[in-house]
């Protein structure tokens, strides 16, 4: 392939990848908008709000399984059909949530797990297609901006909807709808021919996961993000509202805003900490500090409230919990170029593999006594304090990391 053509296809991946942003906005949409629903939701399936947080954390389990199948899909068939696939799914479990009934609301969840699978790690192959080495993880930070911008809006924009009185069904619907469009117009814009098929021939299905498992780094990539992600993906976008309500009194208005502004911070903290990243040539330093800036957000919510309204702290962990997209630049520049999708595959498996651990074990801990605790504040604290210990833990396994930042790559496992 000459140079010109070379230069011809990366300006389509380009393309493709902005149009890419779209279903990665759309998917964070769908996960976070439950928690702005969670009576009405209650009220259609028929349980309580702890079966409903389990019916909604099912969407970890195929989210996390599914990444394994996009990144094997990604290195074998391209995005095209890829991302295609995913949206489609994702649109038809919009669509089954409408049912009122608890064995649709579980495979209405699954399906919307499974199709975001394929959204990130179709955004990033994009990326690594369409943009230089020195620029991808500015281009992985925005991608992450953009979902971020959209878990905001599930929460910002679907929050006073459905307060003012919108059917949720409508949303769902709508949501449905608008993605399975999104998920034609991925068929026709991106390229076909994002897989070298020579390459395709001669390795195994399993071959790419193969080398990427058999590399300590990549898991050490996997725990960190699923530790620095959790407090986002379980605390801010499915329990936030129902704790800042019960055990700090909130109003609908102001828990919604709060829990969201953990999403909004994201917005500026994925490019930012993306693009110091780039700046800098280093990726451990911006890891720890925007963990270390995570935990000292969260003591001043629990113990020092006064100093910043909640929304504010909120805000502030977002932005620093940015740092849990720095890994995925460190998998790709860990392992061989020719397994990019399989890698971001296996990141997303391990991070959400993480979060479907920690979920149960939060709600176990503090969301069945939210309702029947008296010490209000002691609750939250403790809850608090969960997190944070996470976060601990991700910034210990951070110094097994080798740094990959340009001029210090480690050595790659090879094929």
């Amino acid at each position: 392939m000459d140079i010109n053509t070379t230069k011809s296809y990366t300006k389509y991946y380009v393309i493709a990848w902005i149009f890419g942003l779209i279903f990665y906005f759309l998917d964070y949409v769908i996960r976070s908008a439950p928690a702005v629903m969670f009576p009405e939701l209650s009220q259609s399936f028929s349980v309580n709000e702890i079966r409903l947080v389990e019916i909604i954390g099912t969407y970890y389990y195929t989210y996390s399984t599914c990444s394994l199948i996009a990144g094997i899909a990604l290195d074998r068939f391209g995005a095209k059909y890829s991302l295609f696939a995913g949206a489609f799914i994702l649109g038809i479990g919009c669509l089954l949530f409408m049912i009122s009934n608890q064995f649709s609301g579980v495979t209405g969840r699954l399906f919307q797990g499974a199709g975001c699978a394929f959204a990130f790690p179709g955004c990033v192959y994009l990326a690594s297609k369409g943009f230089s080495s020195k620029s991808l993880a500015t281009a992985i930070g925005f991608t992450q901006c953009l979902g971020m911008l959209g878990g905001s809006a599930g929460q910002f924009v679907v929050g006073p909807l459905i307060e003012e009185g919108m059917n949720i069904n409508n949303f769902w619907l709508f949501s449905g709808i608008f993605t399975i469009i999104v998920a034609f117009g991925l068929w026709f814009i991106t390229p076909a021919n994002a897989v070298d098929k020579n390459t395709a021939k001669k390795q195994s299905l399993l071959e790419p996961y193969k080398i990427v498992f058999s590399n300590p780094q990549s898991w050490f990539c996997g725990i960190i993000s699923g530790l620095l992600f959790a407090p986002t993906t379980i605390f801010a976008m499915t329990w936030a509202v129902d704790f800042f309500q019960k055990d700090r009194t909130f109003d609908f208005h102001t828990a919604t805003i709060s829990s969201a502004m953990v999403a909004f911070g994201w917005v500026f903290g994925c490019p930012l900490l993306g693009y110091i990243t780039d700046k800098i040539n280093k990726r451990k330093p911006v890891l720890v500090f925007g963990a270390l800036m995570m935990i000292l957000a969260l003591l001043q919510l629990l113990y020092f409230p006064n100093i910043f309204p909640a929304k504010y702290s909120m805000f502030l962990l977002g932005v620093a919990s940015g740092a849990a997209m720095i890994p995925y630049s460190i998998i790709k520049e860990a392992n061989p170029d020719n397994v990019k999708g399989s890698a971001t595959g296996a990141i997303n498996f391990i991070t959400f593999g993480v979060t479907t651990l920690l979920s149960p074990l939060f709600s176990h801990l503090f969301g069945k006594t939210l309702h029947s605790t008296v010490d209000k504040t002691n609750h939250f604290q403790q809850a608090g304090l969960f997190w944070i210990v996470g976060i601990t833990i991700a910034i210990l396994i951070s110094f097994l990391l080798k740094e990959t930042g340009e001029g210090e790559k480690p050595d790659k496992i090879t094929a």
